[in-house]
């Protein structure tokens, strides 16, 4: 917590950011806060009339396209039912654990290498590659924080507001690197997978980004805070098959985002997002945001507007 709160003061942008999320601005409607915070994260003034970005329609859908089925979707032990359901369950990685608390964890049960995620939040994540040296008060501590936090509060992402927090324990995968598992991350327009982002050399708050179109053809899109993999991604093995899983999960959505992985020789299901980085994406050029924001289609969530 110091070092957060040490972070958030040597940053204009941050110490407004953290004073947005003190309990008071609760109380705050969820247009106006989205609003104030859209400007602190951008420097741009926010247009939910005519919405044209990719972050500006990203926020438009926080607030109208309330889909019910989205609570289920963004909740990671919920969701292993509809992907089992939906596509099977040979796609999901395979479950060691889900608990209410730290202490319903029997970690001597766990293997010496798994992962740790809340299933209400974004980003709470623990992975452990050597059960021995786990520091297991400092551990306690940061999951607790995870079982306290209401992830709705932070950027106002409705379907995160009911989630009864859970903790799920996942088997340790690598691909065919072994040594990392990257992230296909297939983003899906109208029900149509049209952009590809890679995440690889991943490390605590960082890794490289590359996209590519659905035929594997690099796409340039630069980001401010994160470099490409100057290497490149090699073309998975079951490129088709990820684009065909994203197809069918995003069917009937203005926009979802379907994370993937694949070890070579078999794809597992990551998560389904709405909203990548709450609708401040970083890009380099506005262009970028602008066409991006031209393949959704808000048409199509009007039916589900709420005043």
């Amino acid at each position: 917590m110091l070092k957060k709160m040490t972070k958030a003061f040597t940053n204009p942008g941050l110490v407004l950011v953290t004073i947005l999320n003190f309990r008071l601005f609760r109380l705050l409607p969820d247009e106006l806060f989205i609003k104030i915070k859209h400007y602190i994260k951008t420097q741009e003034k926010l247009n939910l009339a005519e919405p044209t970005t990719f972050n500006e329609k990203l926020q438009w859908l926080k607030l109208h396209d309330r889909n019910p089925n989205y609570t289920t979707l963004v909740d990671k032990v919920a969701v292993r039912e509809v992907i089992s359901d939906e596509i099977g369950q040979h796609y999901l990685i395979p479950s060691l654990g889900v608990y209410n608390s730290f202490e319903d964890i029997n970690f001597e049960q766990l293997p010496n290498q798994f992962v740790l995620k809340a299933n209400h939040t974004s980003g709470d994540v623990f992975v452990c590659k050597d059960k021995s040296s786990i520091n297991y008060e400092k551990l306690k501590q940061e999951i607790e924080q995870w079982m306290k936090r209401n992830y709705y509060w932070d950027h106002r992402e409705w379907p995160y507001k009911n989630i009864k927090p859970k903790i799920l324990c996942e088997k340790y995968m690598v691909d065919e690197s072994e040594s990392e598992l990257k992230d296909y991350k297939i983003l899906c327009f109208n029900g149509e997978p049209k952009l590809i982002q890679v995440m690889s050399n991943r490390r605590r708050g960082y890794y490289n980004i590359n996209h590519y179109d659905i035929n594997w053809q690099p796409v340039s899109i630069k980001r401010k805070k994160f470099d490409e993999n100057p290497e490149g991604i090699p073309k998975p093995v079951k490129l088709h098959e990820m684009v065909d899983i994203s197809r069918k999960l995003s069917k009937g959505m203005p926009f979802a985002r379907i994370d993937l992985y694949n070890t070579g020789s078999q794809v597992f299901f990551g998560e389904i997002t709405f909203y990548p980085v709450s609708g401040y994406m970083d890009f380099a050029h506005k262009e970028t945001n602008l066409l991006l924001g031209s393949w959704i289609d808000l048409d199509r969530a009007y039916s589900k507007k709420v005043s």
